[in-house]
């Protein structure tokens, strides 16, 4: 392991070693670490200017999924690794969450965590490692950073007990998958999945959860003691004293009147556009970034303010209010199922398509997933802000809350022996004025229905936040885009009538505490339940019927020794299956084939001829099949698909015959009765026995062969009798 001074903690029974020293040494700080047979590195790096022009701290998180840590070659056509997958993103995300808080307000210089996998045991989960790495890279690190912060899963075993840091396999089986991140005091970042379980569980997993970290922060804090940085001295970013002086002789009543009005989105940032406009022509002297930065900060005071003492909202709710909410189905002729929700001024559109098994999405990653069949895919455009802007593709926000919603509804979908079909929903954000990501579980639970989807239970989402001035709190249910600026929390709460499905809380400040959750969670589930109340109103469950241009699917098991013969050399035979009837055919290695089509008869005539091909002759069974040989003794007939037998010269006619060609030419139909079957898998046929209406008894009896006599010369007489 790389590094020559190592640091155990001991999380549930597993050694979680983290090192440093000798490595990376030109990195502001870097660490490994390691559970099981997976090693992360990460590194911690400060730029020595400040960025000019901006007002936000500019921390970049990159998580580098490397295939060697598992054993494997990439699978893109360069054999190299390209855009960062899903999950790397994800891990991206959660790393920041937590991280972000800690660093000071007033820093603009750039900071970049960078971690790297460099061996994945195909156990152990990368992601709370990943952050713990951060953590301890940045807290030994000349950058600085009001950490550490500890991180830990959370999972149950089969008796429902917590346990902590979990293998992939205990994490996804026994319904709750918990990540959280905190320090000493408060939980800083939550994301959890889980299959419904209640709020009360779900306080009991993160209060378990922060206690467990605690030996986490103190190996960190053990490190920094004994091999930390002098941390870095930076250029403050503060406007002037001078200005807020200013600002606050020229416009304090304004800037009261401005917070204290009712505003919607639009007529809020109008009338910031203008007092901005406003206060830099009266304070010319003063540099306008400045005054528009001081004009910001005192606004904002003045809206935490009015709701802390017990006022009313922006737009004029009380804190546990909802905006109204709006339902609508079947928006599209042509997608398989759509719905709309609209929450006050967030709208979003979600559209379902149903498809095949192959059409699943393969995955070439790092955790023990190969792939999913059932995708979602959220687009925010720049339009649903009333803004403009390039189209570059998906952006990490974009994939985050695509992925959130996903597994908001995951727990509810059917499995695939109940409803074998691929599925994808895509949100469409029409209009943002706040928690685009919940409303996308309500628009997905909307199009299931009417796509037909048996889905266990309906699924809603709401945003919670949270003003605190550290004694007063706030909690407000439905943020809308304004209150999630200004605000100090955005926790995202998704489930059903029964129980959660899923979390994630991102913070501004160092922390909330576990009874601060328990109570943002009892009032979104009050919330939670109008939104499903709505919902029934319109759609109360699944479609009965599919729509009429979205396929059926039939499913069937076979021999998989049979796949072969179904497929035919090269594919020939099913291709010719799926071009004659216009059905979908996909083959599992297991011999599960599924066969979909929109047009019934298509199913149904694509069905017929794959039982053709895996069918096996029974003997007594009368064929109608095709002379494909003849021979001086008898013709071959194929019975079935790529199956024939022999009708010997005897059996062909009731009457002697001389030729075979005579009542049996290569091409012809025949009728014939399967009279015998051998080891070897050689069919025998008669034709006679049809003709005759023999049983099967009398077929054998009078197809024995026939006795030679050795007293004739040449060929024996066939034995022809028929009655």
């Amino acid at each position: 392991m790389l590094g020559d001074k190592q640091f155990d903690v001991v999380v549930d029974g597993k050694t979680i070693t983290i090192a440093t020293g000798g490595f990376a040494e030109q990195a502001g700080g870097a660490v490994t670490v390691r559970q099981g047979d997976t090693l992360l590195l990460a590194t911690a790096t400060m730029s020595r200017t400040t960025r000019e022009g901006i007002n936000f701290f500019p921390l970049t998180i990159d998580y580098e999924e490397r295939m060697y840590a598992g054993g494997k070659i990439p699978g893109s056509f360069f054999r190299r690794e390209g855009r960062p997958p899903e999950t790397a993103i994800l891990i991206d995300r959660l790393t920041d969450r937590p991280l972000r808080p800690l660093f000071p307000k007033d820093m603009r210089n750039d900071v970049q965590v960078i971690i790297y996998s460099l061996s994945s045991d195909g156990e152990t989960p990368i992601d709370v490692l990943a952050i713990l790495g951060a953590s301890a890279a940045l807290t030994i690190s000349d950058v600085p950073f009001d950490g550490p912060v500890g991180s830990i899963r959370v999972g149950r075993n089969p008796e429902g007990e917590f346990i902590f840091n979990p293998s992939y396999q205990e994490a996804a089986s026994n319904g709750l998958d918990l990540r959280m991140a905190g320090r000493r005091d408060a939980i800083m970042m939550v994301e959890c999945n889980a299959d419904e379980l209640d709020e009360q569980t779900i306080v009991s997993a993160l209060e378990a959860g922060h206690d467990e970290m605690m030996a986490l922060i103190e190996v960190q804090e053990k490190m920094r003691e004994e091999l930390g940085k002098a941390k870095r001295d930076y250029p403050p970013f503060a406007p002037e004293p001078e200005v807020e002086q200013a600002i606050a002789e020229w416009g304090e009543e304004k800037i009261k009147e401005l917070a204290n009005a009712t505003h919607d989105k639009a007529g809020f940032y109008s009338a910031m556009d203008a007092f901005v406009e406003e206060a830099t022509e009266a304070l010319e002297e003063q540099k306008s970034s400045d005054v528009r930065d001081v004009l910001w900060s005192k606004v904002k005071g003045a809206v935490r303010e009015r709701v802390l003492s017990g006022g009313t909202r922006l737009d004029g709710r009380d804190p546990g209010d909802l905006r109204p909410l709006d339902v609508q189905v079947d928006l599209s002729p042509r997608a398989h199922g759509s719905g709309l929700f609209k929450r006050g001024e967030t709208q979003v559109l979600t559209l379902a398509t149903l498809g095949t098994p192959r059409e699943r999405q393969e995955l070439d990653i790092l955790a023990p997933v190969e792939q999913k069949r059932y995708m979602h895919h959220y687009n925010f455009p720049p339009f649903s802000t009333g803004e403009t802007k390039f189209l570059r593709g998906a952006s990490r926000r974009e994939i985050g809350h695509g992925v959130l919603a996903e597994r908001a509804l995951l727990p509810v979908m059917p499995s695939q022996d109940e409803f074998p079909y691929t599925m994808r929903l895509v949100s469409e954000v029409l209009s943002s004025n706040g928690s685009t990501s919940m409303a996308s579980v309500c628009g997905s639970t909307i199009a299931l229905l009417d796509t037909g989807v048996p889905i266990k239970a309906p699924v809603a989402g709401i945003a919670m936040g949270l003003i605190s001035d550290g004694e007063r709190n706030a909690i407000l249910t439905d943020i809308q885009g304004v209150e999630d600026q200004l605000g100090d929390m955005d926790f995202k709460v998704a489930g059903t009538r029964e129980g959660i499905t899923a979390l994630q809380m991102d913070i501004k400040i160092k922390g909330v505490t576990s009874q601060l959750m328990s109570d943002a969670l009892a009032q979104a589930l009050e919330a939670r339940l109008t939104i499903l109340d709505k919902i029934a109103e319109v759609i109360p469950e699944p479609r009965k019927e599919m729509k009429p241009h979205a396929p059926r699917m039939t499913v069937i098991k076979i021999d998989p020794q049979k796949i072969g013969a179904v497929i035919g050399p090269g594919g020939k035979v099913i291709r010719g299956i799926q071009d004659e009837t216009g059905a979908r055919i996909d083959i599992e290695d297991d011999g599960t084939i599924y066969i979909a089509s929109t047009d019934g008869e298509g199913a149904k005539a694509a069905l017929e001829m794959v039982e053709r091909l895996i069918e096996e002759a029974v003997v007594g069974r009368i064929y109608t099949g095709k002379v494909v040989r003849t021979t001086d003794f008898g013709a071959f007939v194929e019975i079935l698909p790529n199956k024939d037998g022999l009708v010997h010269i005897s059996q062909l006619a009731p009457e002697r015959i001389e030729k075979v060609e005579d009542v049996a030419r290569v091409g012809e139909e025949i009728t014939v009765m399967v009279t015998a079957i051998d080891p070897a898998g050689k069919i025998r046929l008669s034709r006679t026995a049809v003709l005759e209406g023999w049983t099967l008894d009398e077929a054998i009896e009078r197809d024995r062969p026939p006795k030679r006599n050795s007293q004739r010369r040449g060929r024996p007489r066939r034995d022809n009798r028929s009655r």
